[in-house]
């Protein structure tokens, strides 16, 4: 066997183990990274670390560090309770209030399952209290957290922008943010009318509806937040329940000059990406540190909430893709996929790829190892990269409502017991349909007409 199938054999089991045991998938790539750059390529450990995304190191502790400050300060408590009384008693909004929600808190920097282990306690307890499909409510919960996640300062946004970056191609984030946007909004509104959303319509306005959801929003969101024992997030997922009404809390609801100026400077953080092509991960981290240093008390135990997991994972497996790129293993594999003949064929094949991996395995790892291994194909200008990066996005990402991956499995768990076997398997009927079905479209729609 050569070289280059080790390597590659090795990386399909990094992802293998990683799904079936539960380990860090970034951990077991720095782990395969020094074994098979010694022992296959006689590599040194400086080599090996070289290979270490100090960029994207610095994106991923910055936004979500900015983030732990804005659950910290209530700043997501406040989006979420101001999102639940903007709906005004339609019941028929609810849905699209939680996907706005979840929008919102990824395309600020959370990482996409935070975000639905927030909101999805509080959409399957309204799905339960007014008689609302728990799957539209799951699917509504899950497709937010994808449609704001490929933001400029969200965890997916961050990830590709820097790999393109990286590795020289050309790339567009606002073009990543908003195709990518748009498909998911196009998969819940589908969901929400093949799932009772036209009957939610039919229903009107329902004044006294208004207080409860308040006061339920009041009480979930901050009971999905606040900082447990250990000074870890608390979610009612951890007791695989949903927060009741009846668990009521006292918060103060209010935008407070805290939260204003935290407002404020996640609204910096995205102009200075966008207008000004400020570093994304230092600008989010200067603004962290002056959150930090003007309310000290509120930023107790941030650092802590860091999605570290996230950060071990990318850095791990983008060092290994690393490995692969200085030993030749990714040019090699490029000319694999190019002899397919056809450049389209390739490039739906790359898409299906990311579609089956990330519904079963880490969506943040097959987004920071695919768009590397497809670079000399890329190269070849042979299709568009910017709109086959935007469609190998969206063939990644959409699938996350499976059950089987991180998302789907926080619908399920918030689920009620007697719902959660129907919820699995319409999650499972619908993940698997979208896997198949995403990268066709997102090829068809972004990729055939740029040939």
């Amino acid at each position: 066997m050569s070289h280059a199938l080790i390597a590659l054999t090795v990386l399909a089991i990094v992802f293998l183990v990683a799904t079936i045991r539960g380990v860090n998938m970034g951990a077991l790539a720095l782990v395969a990274s020094f074994v098979v750059g010694l022992s296959v390529y006689g590599s040194t450990t400086d080599d090996v670390l070289a290979g270490f995304p100090a960029d994207l190191f610095v994106i991923l502790v910055g936004v979500t560090y900015l983030f732990a400050l804005a659950k910290n300060n209530g700043t997501v408590d406040w989006l979420v309770h101001g999102a639940v009384r903007a709906v005004g008693g339609r019941v028929a909004l609810v849905p699209w209030a939680m996907f706005t929600v979840c929008a919102l808190v990824t395309a600020i920097g959370a990482v996409s399952p935070a975000a639905v282990a927030i909101v999805a306690p509080v959409a399957m307890g309204f799905a339960l209290r007014y008689e609302i499909h728990p799957v539209m409510m799951g699917m509504m919960v899950v497709q937010g957290a994808t449609a704001g996640s490929f933001s400029p300062i969200g965890i997916f946004g961050s990830i590709t922008n820097g790999v393109v970056d990286s590795n020289g191609l050309p790339g567009s984030p606002a073009f990543l943010f908003v195709a990518t946007f748009l498909a998911a909004t196009l998969i819940a509104v589908i969901t929400y009318l093949a799932f009772g959303g036209r009957e939610l319509i039919s229903r009107g306005r329902e004044q006294a509806t208004v207080n409860a959801m308040g006061a339920e929003a009041e009480a979930a969101s901050h009971e999905a937040t606040r900082p447990g024992p250990s000074g870890t997030p608390h979610s009612a997922v951890e007791a695989g329940r949903s927060v009741s009404s009846d668990e009521s809390v006292e918060v103060d609801f209010r935008l407070n000059p805290q939260r204003i100026v935290t407002l404020l400077g996640l609204v910096a953080l995205m102009v200075g990406a966008l207008g000004f092509d400020l570093d994304v991960g230092f600008t989010a981290l200067t603004i962290a540190v002056v959150l930090t240093l003007v309310y000290p008390k509120s930023a107790k135990g941030a650092v802590e909430k860091i999605s570290w997991g996230t950060v071990l994972l990318i850095g791990g497996i983008v060092t290994y893709v690393t490995l692969l790129q200085n030993q030749g293993v990714v040019d090699w594999l490029g000319d694999r996929v190019a002899d397919v003949g056809s450049p389209l064929v390739a490039a739906l094949l790359i898409c299906l790829i990311g579609a089956v991996v990330s519904a079963f395995a880490s969506t943040t790892g097959i987004i920071g190892a695919l768009i590397p291994l497809a670079v000399p194909f890329l190269l070849t200008d042979q299709v568009n990269a910017i709109a086959l990066i935007a469609a190998l996005g969206i063939a990644s990402s959409v699938v996350d409502c499976s059950p089987f991956s991180t998302n789907g499995a926080l619908v399920v768990a918030n689920a009620e017991p007697r719902d959660r076997d129907m919820v699995f398997k319409r999650l499972m009927q619908w993940g698997m349909s979208i896997v198949v079905v995403a990268p066709a479209v997102a090829w068809a729609v972004l990729v055939l007409p740029t040939a």
